[in-house]
C-alpha cells in the first residue's frame, strides 16, 4: 500500500510540474492491494508470459482510435457493458451469424467503428503473441485504455485488470440480452438488476458515470418530452426539429471522460431516465452528490467497479480463445469475410 501511494504521488507531482509531458503515454500500472491470482483462472499476470508486450500493442491502436474521434471510448463502453452483462465477460456480443447478439434490439446501436477496433487489436495481438490472447480480454483491455484517454490525462495512471478470460462458444440467450437495463429503467429495476450481476448501488451510480461520453437517438428519451421541466421541454424542442438528433448524454462536458455528468443529474439535467432517478432515490442519491463532489473518488470507484463487473463469470470462466476473428468461433468459416469495416 505504501509503494502505491509513492507511486501516485510522483505521477500526481509530474502531472502537475509537466502537463505537456504528462499525456503521451500511460504510466506504468499501480500495482494491486490483494491476491494476484482471482477466481475462475483470472489473474493480474495471466499474459505476463505469453504475451509480455500485450499493454504495448494494444495502447497506442486505442490512443490513436479515441484521439480521432471520441465516440469510440463510448462505443467500447457500451460494448464491454452489453457483453458483460448478460452472461459475463466473454465476448459473446461480438459473434455473428445464427442467434447473434448483434441482431437483437438492445445492441442494434452498438457502434461498428468500436466493434472493427477489437478485431484490428485482435490481429496485431496475434501477430506479435499467437493465439494466446482472447478477444474478451482485449476488448476488457481496449475499454480500460479509452476511458484512459478520454480522461484528458486527468486519469493519469493506468490500472490493472485481471485478465485470462475464454471467449465464449455461443451468444448469450437472448432472455438475458433483453436484461439490459433500459434507458427508461426506475431505480428500483436498476438496484435489482446490478444486484443479479453483484453489483451495489455504488457500483451503479459509478458506471453510469460512462455517460459522461457518449450520444442517444431520441427514441431512448422519448418517455421524458411529457415532463413539467424546462430541460425535458428543451430535449423535446431538440428532437422536434431534427428526429435524426443525437443527443449528448452529458449536456456540458460531453467529450471528455469526467465527473461532469453527476453534477448534470443535480441539476436535473439527466438525459436518460434510468440517469436521472439516480439524483433523487435515497439508496443513489447520496452517490451521486459525492461523486459531483469529487471526481478522484469518481474515477477510483469507475476503475473499482469497472473491475467488478469485469470479474462477473456465472457460467465459469469456459470457452476457447478465437483464432481466426472476434466475430466468430473457431468452428465457424462462412462468417469470415464480412467485416464491419464496410459500415463504419
Amino acid at each position: 500500500m505504501a509503494s502505491s501511494r509513492a507511486i501516485l504521488a510522483l505521477c500526481l507531482l509530474a502531472t502537475v510540474l509537466c502537463p505537456a509531458l504528462s499525456r503521451p503515454r500511460p504510466l506504468p500500472n499501480l500495482p494491486v492491494d490483494g491476491p494476484r491470482n482471482l477466481a475462475n483462472g483470472l489473474s493480474y499476470d495471466f499474459h505476463a508470459d505469453s504475451c509480455p508486450n500485450l499493454v504495448d500493442i494494444v495502447w497506442p491502436i486505442v490512443e490513436s482510435a479515441v484521439l480521432g474521434e471520441i465516440a469510440i471510448a463510448a462505443g467500447l463502453l457500451r460494448i464491454f457493458f452489453h457483453d458483460c452483462f448478460p452472461q459475463g465477460c466473454d465476448a459473446s456480443v461480438l459473434l455473428k451469424g445464427t442467434d447473434s447478439e448483434l441482431d437483437l434490439p438492445p445492441n442494434l446501436t452498438l457502434q461498428p467503428r468500436a466493434l472493427q477496433l477489437i478485431e484490428d487489436i485482435r490481429v496485431k495481438v496475434h501477430a506479435a503473441c499467437g493465439a494466446t490472447v482472447s478477444c474478451a480480454d482485449i476488448l476488457t483491455l481496449a475499454t480500460r485504455d479509452a476511458v484512459f484517454v478520454a480522461g484528458q490525462s486527468e486519469v493519469f495512471y493506468f490500472y490493472e485488470m485481471p485478465l485470462g478470460r475464454f471467449d465464449s462458444l455461443a451468444p448469450a440467450n437472448s432472455s438475458d440480452v433483453f436484461a439490459l437495463p433500459q434507458s427508461s429503467a426506475d431505480a428500483n429495476t436498476l438496484i435489482d438488476s446490478f444486484k443479479t450481476r453483484n453489483l451495489e448501488p455504488i457500483d451503479l451510480v459509478a458506471l453510469s458515470g460512462a455517460h459522461t461520453i457518449g450520444k442517444a437517438s431520441c427514441a431512448n428519451f422519448n418517455n421524458r418530452f411529457s415532463e413539467d421541466s424546462d430541460f425535458a421541454r428543451k430535449l423535446a424542442a431538440n428532437c422536434s426539429s431534427d428526429a435524426n438528433r443525437l443527443q449528448d448524454l452529458d449536456v456540458t462536458t460531453p467529450i471528455v471522460f469526467d465527473n461532469r455528468y453527476f453534477g448534470n443529474l443535480l441539476e436535473g439535467k439527466g438525459v436518460f431516465t434510468s440517469d436521472q432517478v439516480l439524483a433523487t432515490d435515497g439508496r443513489t442519491q447520496w452517490a451521486v452528490q459525492g461523486l459531483a463532489q469529487n471526481k478522484w473518488w469518481f474515477y477510483s470507484q469507475f476503475r473499482d467497479s469497472l473491475v467488478k463487473l469485469s470479474q462477473f463469470q456465472p457460467n465459469g470462466n469456459v470457452g476457447e480463445v478465437r483464432r481466426n476473428s472476434c466475430f466468430a468461433t473457431n468452428g465457424q468459416s462462412s462468417l469470415l469475410e464480412e467485416g464491419f469495416a464496410a459500415s463504419a
